[in-house]
């Protein structure tokens, strides 16, 4: 009696060992265990013996990969909610079918967002670095490290979809007032549970936020939605968080706004050329004029364990013949 031969599954990092386990069990899966990003090259290769990838944000998967006539793969099932590292288009057009991550990791990503909001007001990190990195501290003063409260204050979120309406929650319970700009008003139940202002201009919201809370994913249509002009309309004492992606804002703009004081301050948790950071930025940091995370906004134990288990869901119904819960189309995007 024959045994059906496993399906191949390439998976490009390193994941959950939970995750990985379940894998080599369905599947035959082929792990990264040290957990070194593949290259080019690699990812090339693997599209032509695999039946299914499983990339992360880190891979790009475009056209001149996928359009090799020796390609045999059917499925992307991109560990990660973005797919802005994979040409969904080029992928569809080949009967290459996309799956991603939504909703695992929503709290996750609010949660750091909120983090930053507190931080880059409050002076966190330019506060905690006094104590570890050996300054001299004299003890408490009543004018020393003061910064601001932001209860009272406008938050102005940038895509109001399921991570932007979580900041808005947590952020209402702060004492800020909501505001955001969206392709289209939410449902009128939800702007009366945020007790949200909606803004058609995105131009006339950053000109009157104390804050700005980029939420939005990284498309065509996003990158550099907050371009050099728009960055000039923010007023002097507001500062930008952003826990989306880096493209969405002009770095190189919002560097120099920031050096001539024309803007507060920036809470960053993406950057436009990762895991390259602008020098300019890391400067900032240490002048305690911005606060950098190396990326961390959906780095919990349960969201990545969330992530595979949907991964392996997306490729289990896949295989079994019919239509994967979280399929991306073109038309999606």
């Amino acid at each position: 009696m024959s045994v059906k031969k496993k399906p191949l599954v390439v998976v490009t990092r390193k994941l959950p060992d939970s995750i990985e386990t379940r894998m080599r069990e369905l599947f035959d899966a082929k792990l990264n265990l040290d957990d070194t990003p593949m290259t080019s090259e690699q990812i090339a290769e693997a599209v032509c013996t695999a039946d299914v990838l499983v990339p992360t944000v880190t891979d790009e998967i475009k056209e001149d990969v996928l359009k090799q006539p020796d390609c045999k793969l059917r499925l992307i099932a991109n560990f990660g909610n973005g797919v802005d590292n994979i040409d969904v288009a080029a992928a569809h057009a080949r009967g290459i079918t996309v799956t991603n991550t939504p909703k695992v990791l929503t709290e996750d990503t609010a949660d750091m967002t909120m983090a930053l909001i507190l931080a880059v007001p409050r002076r966190m990190i330019e506060g905690a670095s006094i104590l570890t990195e050996g300054k001299n501290w004299a003890g408490w003063s009543p004018t020393w490290m003061l910064g601001h409260r932001i209860g009272g204050k406008r938050l102005g979120i940038v895509g109001m979809g399921r991570i932007g309406q979580a900041v808005a929650r947590r952020a209402r319970a702060f004492g800020l007032q909501i505001h955001y700009h969206n392709r289209r008003p939410v449902a009128p139940q939800i702007a009366e549970e945020l007790g949200a202002t909606y803004w058609e201009s995105l131009d006339q919201m950053l000109a009157r936020m104390d804050i700005i809370s980029v939420n939005c994913p990284h498309t065509p249509a996003t990158y550099h939605l907050l371009s050099a002009r728009r960055l000039k309309l923010m007023r002097r004492e507001a500062y930008i968080v952003n826990t989306a992606r880096g493209g969405v804002i002009d770095e190189d703009a919002m560097v120099k706004l920031i050096e001539s004081g024309e803007i507060g301050g920036a809470g960053l948790d993406v950057y436009e050329h990762e895991p390259l950071v602008n020098p300019k930025l890391v400067r900032l940091g240490k002048a305690g004029k911005v606060t950098l995370l190396p990326h961390m906004g959906s780095a919990t134990i349960e969201g990545r364990v969330d992530m595979g288990e949907k991964v392996i869901i997306n490729i289990r119904t896949f295989l079994d013949n019919h239509k994967p819960p979280d399929r991306v189309l073109p038309s999606m995007l």
